[in-house]
């Protein structure tokens, strides 16, 4: 069984035991730009992922807000 990475409407296959970090970029996604969340909790980049587990990811917008 697999591990499951989900970015907006693209499902992401992951072997499980690898660490987020290294899923992410296995998979050209930059950890920075997305928060990580699996069963309601968000996790960090070193976690590791376990098979079964189904991980989503919500894109992370910045930007500058400037007042004239």
């Amino acid at each position: 069984m697999v591990a499951k990475m989900i970015l907006r409407d693209k499902e992401y296959e992951v072997k499980p035991g690898m660490a987020l970090v290294d899923a992410l970029k296995k998979h050209n996604i930059v950890p920075e730009s997305v928060i990580a969340i699996r069963n309601g909790e968000m996790i960090t980049d070193d976690e590791i992922l376990r098979a079964g587990d189904v991980v989503k990811l919500v894109a992370v917008i910045s930007g500058e807000f400037s007042q004239r």
